[in-house]
Parts: structure tokens; sequence; C-alpha cells
């Protein structure tokens, strides 16, 4: 008998969904949230290795670097989403926090998963980017054996950049070809393959502990509040108004005044209420956040 390879954990078939078209919408829906509740015990069994990439990544965006986002179809499009969301969030610089996918923005919808496989590709991005010793690129693929991931991480790692790899298998290329490898095991999908699911899921913890984390130790937060959020609509332009008012302990005609005067930055107005500073060196005053440049 010809033995068969051993398949990554992403493509093997799961025990507990086999005969999956017998069961109910309910049973269904009871076997995806059991599943679905292994996620978070395996990323949480990679919380140092999570730790060591934050702290590395703190380090070079604090220099000037950038955190680059990097992956294929699915991992490719949480990739850039988890980058599209940070100067929102956390008002940082635009191309400080950059998302990449293969094939392009084009393969975000419709999706363009053949763009995987072009290794060239993925160099050729970091080559675009022109990724130096400064940068922390951080490749995001379910099985760690996407060639345009694998390639982006080479060149990458030849520039001097930090890598860091985010699988769900630690003996996965990936995982050997990066300078952190993040690997939360979360075993095979209940549809065999389907990393939309509960690679995806961990994926996206692992991401957003990235960069939450990051930020958080960069001073772009004060306690749990978003001080640097960039009010772009209704909705943000009233959570600004609650963080002011709630920070500094101001009348709402007094937020309202100075959130007009600081052209609605939510740090340079608390700065201003709270140690009396003209709006002029209130906005000079929070340009650098608190721990940006030191611990």
């Amino acid at each position: 008998m010809v033995e068969r390879p051993q398949l990554p954990p992403t493509e093997r078939s799961n025990e507990a969904s086999e005969r999956l078209e017998t069961h109910s919408t309910l049973e269904i829906l009871e076997l995806m949230n059991r599943e679905d509740t292994l996620v978070a015990t395996a990323v949480g069994a990679q919380l140092e290795a999570i730790r060591a990439a934050v702290d590395q990544i703190v380090e070079r965006i604090r220099s000037g670097g950038r955190l680059i986002y990097l992956g294929a179809g699915t991992s490719g499009r949480m990739a850039t989403m988890e980058a599209a969301e940070a100067p929102p969030t956390f008002g940082v610089p635009p191309g400080t926090v950059v998302g990449l996918i293969a094939g392009g923005t084009d393969a975000v919808q419709p999706a363009g998963e053949r763009a995987e496989d072009d290794a060239d590709g993925g160099a050729d991005e970091v080559r675009r980017l022109d990724v130096g010793a400064g940068d922390a690129l951080v490749g995001v693929s379910a099985s760690g054996r996407t060639p345009f991931v694998l390639a982006a991480v080479a060149e990458a790692r030849r520039r001097g950049a930090l890598t860091v790899g985010v699988c769900c298998d630690d003996a996965a290329p990936l995982a050997a070809a990066t300078d952190i490898a993040i690997c939360p095991l979360v075993g095979p999908e209940i549809l065999a393959g389907s990393t939309r699911l509960k690679a995806g899921t961990a994926q996206k913890l692992v991401l957003n502990m990235l960069t939450t984390a990051a930020m958080i130790r960069l001073g772009r937060v004060h306690g749990n509040l978003m001080i640097d959020v960039r009010p772009t609509n209704a909705k943000l332009r009233e959570r600004v108004r609650r963080i002011v008012a709630e920070v500094s302990g101001a009348s709402e005609d007094e937020v309202a005044a100075a959130l007009d005067a600081t052209e609605w930055s939510a740090r340079a107005a608390i700065l201003m209420l709270t140690r009396g500073t003209s709006a002029d060196e209130a906005r000079t005053a929070s340009a650098e956040p608190p721990g940006w440049a030191d611990d």
C-alpha cells in the first residue's frame, strides 16, 4: 500500500463533522460553536510569542519604522483590514501600519485566490515598499505554506526586517522562516480546508493583539479610551465628546469649545482643559504622544 503524505492540520478532515449534511441546522451551529471555543485557548498558548513580537514592533515604530501585514486570500483580507483600522482608531500617521494582499486590492472582492501562488509577487511587494531593517513584516498564512507569503518573508528577512509568521501549523515552512513564529493550533475545520473558519478567527485575534497592544505601549490610548481616534463621522464625533468630557471633567460647553479650538483632537482638547494651555500649545504637545519615544 502506498502511504499518502500527511496533510497539514488546516487541510485534514475533522472527525467531529463527518456526515455534516445529515445534521440539522441547530446541530451544525452547535458544532461550529463547540469548535470555535478551541480558538481562544489555542491563541492563549501563543501569548509569549505574541508578547515578543509586540515588544519588537514597538521598538521599530518608535524609531520611525513600519508595521506591515501581508497575506493572501482570507489571510490577506484580514491583513489589509487590520492595517486599515489603525489610523482611524489610533491616529497613527499614514503608512505606519501597512496591509498587503496577494493580487492587490482587486483580490479583496471578488476573491483572487490564484495570486497566493505568486512567489515573485510577494518578493516584489517587499521591494516596492523598500522594506528595511527598521520595519516589521508580519506574514499571515493559515497553512504556513503560501508561496506569496513565504517569498515576501524571505525577502524582508534578507533586508534585515523583523519577520513574524502567523499560521496554524507549527511545523509549517513559515514557522521556520521567520524570526518569531505565532502558531495557534486550532485543528481541522468542520469543512476541511475552509480556513476562513477557526484558522481565520485565530489569525484575526492575533492581529488584533499585535496592533492593539503595540499602540497601547506607544501611548496611543488613555486608560481604555481611544484619545487619538479620528472623528470622521457623527458616531465618532460623539465618542470624542464623551472621551474628552470623561477625562477632563469639563462641562459640555467647555468640551465643545476646546474641540473646536483644537480641530477635534481629543488629546489636544484634554490637554487644554486639564493643563490650561492654549490650543496651539496643546496641538504641539499632542503631536508626539507619551510613550512614542520612550517607555
